[in-house]
């Protein structure tokens, strides 16, 4: 698989990742053993950046990317991101980013994890009451003491993010970004590229929306869908009318709607980084091969005539994130 830099420090990795949220949380049951197969046949397809955080499943997630890499012929190759800013307890969902806590944080998850280094280490979220610079500062140490590697940010503000990076080198931004939630383009991605971070869009599928698999009665399975005006009533209608498009578009290339998805994405720039999450080892190799889609000027040209970007409906969903409502919109 192509690999590709994020941040000016030197982090290269595959221009694919796996988002490993859904192996504990969001999407209905899962099954430890299929969502360890479900890694390892990522990793044989050239994948080599796992996504994680503490919060998923509340350290399950952290212990299942663990028993994966611990039977996996060529760990050394794979790398390991994970996040820590959420926190879950009796009382509910939080924000922590308190500099004396970053610490803790990032020995549990070594520990969950297994490994004596973390590769990208990402504030998840930030907490309102902290100054982002005082949490990257105690990150920034976590890196002198050979903790970890690289940090990054996540669901920031274009201001935080220069704040961020001020203080230490931001490898990389990570952000809801597909073609159905195309706002990132207007403020977050040009600050990133004028910074040199690299970018890691999570959801670049729009919630499985732009694998045209599903339709009115499935999106009610997940959690992460019904509660999300993009899959509610009109919307939702919409919606899936811009994704017959896309099928189409798809079938003259001879690719499946998903696969045009990410090869969009990852046509937006070399340093863009994509994370789909599933745990179909089908929909794994699916994913794998869009990075062999190379999308010409003309087809993207096409693609954005036939998808307008204008077209989706609905605002998004998403915990503690700085923008829920839509600007790209034509309604």
């Amino acid at each position: 698989m192509q690999q590709r830099r994020l941040g000016r420090n030197g982090f290269t990795t595959s221009a694919l990742g796996l988002g490993c949220m859904g192996f504990s949380q969001g999407y209905g049951p899962a099954d430890d053993g299929e969502s360890i197969k479900a890694i390892h046949r990522a990793v044989e397809l050239g994948v080599t950046l796992l996504d994680t955080a503490m919060s998923y499943g509340q350290g399950h997630n952290e212990q299942l990317v663990a028993r994966a890499l611990a039977e996996l012929a060529g760990r050394d190759e794979v790398q390991v991101a994970t996040k820590f800013g959420i926190v879950r307890t009796e009382q509910g969902v939080g924000l922590d980013g308190r500099p004396e806590h970053v610490r803790g944080y990032c020995d549990a998850s070594l520990l969950r994890l297994g490994v004596d280094i973390i590769d990208l280490y990402y504030l998840h979220r930030v907490d309102p009451g902290v100054p982002i610079g005082e949490t990257v500062q105690a990150m920034a140490q976590l890196v002198d003491d050979g903790k970890v590697r690289h940090l990054g940010v996540s669901e920031v503000t274009a201001e935080q993010l220069r704040a961020a990076d001020a203080v230490h080198p931001i490898a990389a931004v990570q952000f809801e970004w597909s073609m159905v939630w195309r706002d990132p383009e207007l403020d977050i991605i040009p600050a990133a590229r004028e910074l040199g971070v690299g970018l890691v869009p999570y959801s670049p599928l729009g919630r499985g929306l732009l694998t045209a698999t599903l339709d009115r009665d499935t999106v009610g399975s997940s959690d992460f869908r019904r509660t999300d005006p993009r899959f509610q009533d009109t919307n939702l209608e919409r919606n899936l009318a811009q994704i017959q498009a896309l099928r189409a578009v798809a079938d003259g290339l001879a690719i499946t709607p998903g696969q045009l998805a990410l090869a969009w994405l990852l046509a937006q720039g070399d340093d863009v980084v994509p994370i789909p999450g599933t745990r179909r080892l089908d929909r794994v190799a699916e994913n794998a091969g869009a990075t062999d889609v190379e999308l010409s000027q003309a087809e993207l040209d096409r693609l954005d005539a036939a998808v307008r970007p204008e077209a989706w409906a609905g605002d998004r969903r998403s915990f503690a994130v700085p923008a829920t409502t839509r600007t790209i919109s034509g309604s």
